[in-house]
């Protein structure tokens, strides 16, 4: 069973409504919700082992929106043009995706394995995908993006079932 603390704060109290109506437990008037655990950083501090997850987050979701251009933004832009064009031009977006993509990579190794670096990328390539397909492409979003997306879910839980405590 996981540890955890109470923080005070004179703004996040429970409603007296709700501690009378029985929906909630009765907290000592210098409690306050939400109940986080123990080791949750507090103050905005970050642990250092949050550091390169965060840093390898954020460098996939740069490569992945360079990625996506690369792969994809030739059909509406460059559809006229002669196909060596387009490649030429998606080369060049691609040597950024790789500018960070490469560090995201090195960065993150060690932190995760290569599995859960695998399936991160998956994630944001989804939801980079998403917004690239609405607003980029002006396509219409289905309900095959949820379910691809529940499905890459499934995913990282079994990547990560062994790491996260449930």
């Amino acid at each position: 069973m996981q540890a955890y603390s109470i923080h005070w704060s004179e703004t996040h109290r429970w409603p007296s409504t709700l501690r009378r109506s029985g929906r909630v437990p009765d907290l000592p008037s210098n409690e306050q919700w939400p109940i986080v655990p123990a080791d949750f950083p507090s103050g905005g501090s970050v642990s250092q082992q949050q550091v390169p997850f965060m840093k390898t987050v954020s460098l996939l979701f740069l490569s992945n929106i360079f990625m996506t251009f690369a792969w994809y933004g030739h059909l509406r832009d460059l559809r006229q043009k002669p196909v060596w064009v387009a490649i030429l031009v998606s080369w060049g977006i691609a040597f950024f995706e790789y500018c960070f993509q490469v560090p995201a990579n090195r960065i993150g190794y060690g932190t995760l394995s290569l599995s859960q670096l695998k399936i991160i990328q998956e994630v944001i390539t989804m939801v980079v995908f998403v917004g690239f397909v609405h607003f980029y492409m002006k396509k219409s979003l289905t309900l095959d993006f949820l379910w691809a997306s529940i499905c890459i879910l499934g995913a990282v839980y079994f990547i990560f079932r062994k790491t996260i405590a449930i």
